[in-house]
């Protein structure tokens, strides 16, 4: 005999719990709730409060920002305009890193992830482009975007941007 309000209990004798039972607790959408300690009552509120995880996900929360970018009658690739500018543009730019274009290739890698902050600062739906939060995403976009053009820049031999004390810091690191 199982004690009252254990599903653990029963799953360890055999018995697979609440699915044995054809009169148990099921929710509106027809599944069976494995879970008797928060399986609602008969006007839809569960028992008691619990810490368990449900066995379902009902629904995941979108990012912000996270919604088409364009109507649903358009074509696939026109709502998810956004992502698929950032990931183009960065495409051509490896493309040209690979065309022994490093420096301008890299460039445009980074000028591609600061399009993609700026998209995600200025439009409100940017489809999948939204991967967390704005705020989160703009940084991380903004960031990363911004330090990879700045290190194709600096990169040698006859870079087009000289910070003194990014050098020094190179230069303090390796040479020890």
């Amino acid at each position: 005999m199982t004690p009252a309000g254990d599903p653990d209990a029963a799953d360890a004798s055999g018995g697979s719990g609440a699915d044995d039972d054809p009169g148990g607790p099921h929710e509106p959408d027809g599944i069976t709730v494995r879970d008797p300690v928060s399986a609602p009552d008969a006007q839809g509120r569960p028992k008691r409060a619990t810490r368990r995880f449900p066995l379902f996900t009902r629904d995941t929360a979108r990012p912000e920002g996270g919604g088409r970018a364009a109507g649903g009658d358009a074509p696939a690739p026109a709502r998810q305009w956004p992502v698929l500018t950032v990931a183009g543009l960065v495409g051509i730019g490896l493309l040209i890193t690979g065309l022994d274009v490093f420096r301008w290739g890299l460039v445009l890698v980074g000028v591609a992830l600061l399009i993609g902050a700026a998209l995600r600062w200025a439009v409100p739906d940017v489809g999948m482009l939204a991967v967390r939060s704005r705020f989160t995403d703009i940084v991380t976009y903004g960031v990363l975007g911004a330090v990879i053009a700045m290190l194709a820049l600096m990169a040698q031999p006859e870079a087009p941007l000289k910070i003194p004390f990014l050098n020094d810091l190179l230069h303090f690191t390796v040479s020890s």
